[in-house]
């Protein structure tokens, strides 16, 4: 006799779940859910752990005791490896820049342009629970299945293979919406030749924690649109899918049926939106994304920018308000230099307003061209990296330097100066290239340190050497490396800076180099 096994529970998705390759195609009504076993049961709240969190700063939201696991296998059931929901926000601190997480989210919406997407809308909208402030991503791409919506939420499966996207590990959605908030629900639409289906994730740190849970679960519902109106799609039972979207009124933004699919509604015949809530703070207990000094933007809060611009430095604020710079605080100005080739049908609309693409290398002053051909291992193919140097517009005002590496058209290290600090060769000097022979780390904000790397870094370094050599002239400066007054001048803090003005100075200079 084959062992008993438990009621199949609610539609959720474990994330510790290792099956995600054998996905079951089209789902049908009253069958088994994609890429999940029947027998998995959902951990029950353990009201004697459950509480609230204790900060609402990420960097401390990680910190707090976990309790007892009382759950087993059913029976039957082998053991598999478990992920609490701790792991959700460990796994997100590999973003240390919350412009990183939210280039993540980019980067899937550019990835959609294969399937139609024209344009991404990221915005601030409102929790209507608690009148909050909320980051919306929302794009006209293909859209996500019942089954993709799953493997987008489960941890590591990845069904990007090709040479175009970026995307890779399977796990940039879970990284970059844990590292922007706590919570995050995602509505998507899409279609094929056989049916036209709706789909609702949530995925909520705060449920997780004030529920008790010690395994990550993520409450699913779906719907069948071919007629024209939503059919639920049950894979269990109707118990089992009311309990879900049970889970997800309660704790989404939603409080309704009505006002989940009103969310639809906007969204065309395919299409996402992702809606992270419960943003973070930092240690002030201010939310780390500022929505109020720019109608038009998304900054970060910019400690060597306080005080009165006006009185500040001149110098400082060349700097400061120089792309380089800018970059680090400002939304729109990352975005605008996230992807090197600039989009024929596409666009990325920050607060309703598009953002306008920005290479660099079309404004440098006396452009060369140089060819980098990599040694790479024996079984691949040789490749050829054209590198674009020259002199910022600035020069030689402004001494900032670097190079401006892209991976898969994806910005990876902005402005890497490989110059020694100190020296005044190489300022101004500024270079673009892409580089698809080395692999980025999981963050996307460095690549990996591999022998293949270093021999990039060094050859970057006699590109801006034999550059700086044969061009240093027409800025004003010696070939032998000596500093013209003017040079210097540029480089070194005034000494009629105020107390206030140095520190401004120091942050800035540390950034830029």
């Amino acid at each position: 006799m084959p062992p008993k096994q438990d009621k199949n529970p609610a539609n959720v998705v474990d994330i510790a779940s290792s099956d995600d390759e054998g996905g079951t195609g089209a789902e049908k009504r009253n069958s088994t859910p994609p890429n999940r076993p029947q027998s998995q049961s959902r951990p029950q709240a353990n009201s004697s752990i459950a509480k609230t969190l204790e900060s609402r700063s990420f960097w401390k939201a990680g910190a707090y005791d976990i309790g007892p696991t009382t759950s087993a296998p059913a029976q039957g059931q082998l053991e598999h490896a478990r992920v609490h929901p701790k792991f959700l926000h460990s796994n997100a601190t590999s973003h240390k820049w919350a412009f990183g997480a939210i280039a993540e989210l980019l980067d899937n919406s550019v990835d959609e342009v294969s399937h139609g997407a024209s344009f991404v809308k990221v915005d601030r909208i409102y929790n209507a629970r608690d009148n909050s402030p909320a980051l919306l991503f929302q794009d006209d791409g293909g859209g996500m299945d019942p089954e993709s919506l799953r493997k987008c939420m489960s941890l590591g499966y990845s069904s990007k293979k090709t040479n175009t996207t970026i995307g890779q590990y399977g796990n940039g959605f879970k990284t970059s919406t844990m590292r922007l908030g706590a919570d995050v629900i995602v509505f998507s639409r899409a279609s094929s030749t056989s049916r036209a289906t709706q789909s609702i994730g949530l995925l909520s740190y705060t449920f997780l924690r004030r529920t008790g849970q010690d395994d990550v679960i993520v409450p699913m519902v779906d719907f069948d649109v071919s007629d024209h109106w939503a059919e639920p799609i049950i894979y269990s039972s109707q118990d089992d899918w009311s309990t879900n979207l049970k889970i997800i009124l309660e704790w989404s933004p939603f409080a309704s049926n009505d006002d989940l699919m009103r969310q639809f509604e906007d969204i065309g015949s395919h299409g996402t939106k992702i809606i992270v809530y419960n943003l973070w703070l930092n240690d002030e207990g201010i939310f780390e994304l500022n929505f109020d000094d720019d109608d038009e933007d998304i900054r970060l809060r910019d400690e060597a920018s306080h005080g009165s611009w006006s009185k500040m430095h001149k110098k400082v604020r060349e700097l400061q308000s120089h792309i380089s710079y800018r970059i680090r605080y400002s939304l729109r100005a990352y975005a605008s230099m996230l992807y090197l080739r600039k989009f024929t049908n596409f666009q990325i609309i920050l607060r309703g307003k598009p953002v306008e693409q920005f290479n660099i290398a079309d404004e440098l002053k006396y452009p060369k061209v140089i060819t980098y051909r990599p040694q790479l291992p024996m079984a691949s193919k040789e490749v050829a990296v054209e590198t674009t140097l020259g002199f910022i517009k600035e020069a030689p005002a402004l001494g900032i330097s670097g190079f401006n590496v892209y991976h898969k058209n994806r910005l990876i290290r902005p402005f890497w100066k490989v110059t020694a600090d100190g020296s005044s060769k190489g300022n101004g000097v500024v270079g673009v290239l892409e580089t698809n022979f080395i692999e980025p780390a999981h963050d996307k904000q460095d690549f990996e340190r591999s022998s293949v790397y270093f021999r990039l870094e060094m050859r970057l370094k006699q590109m801006i050497m034999e550059y700086w050599r044969g061009h240093c002239h027409l800025i004003g400066h010696q070939p032998d490396g000596a500093k013209s007054k003017q040079n210097e001048r540029a480089v070194q803090p005034p000494v009629v800076l105020s107390a206030k003005a140095q520190k401004a100075w120091s942050i800035t200079s540390m950034w830029i180099q």
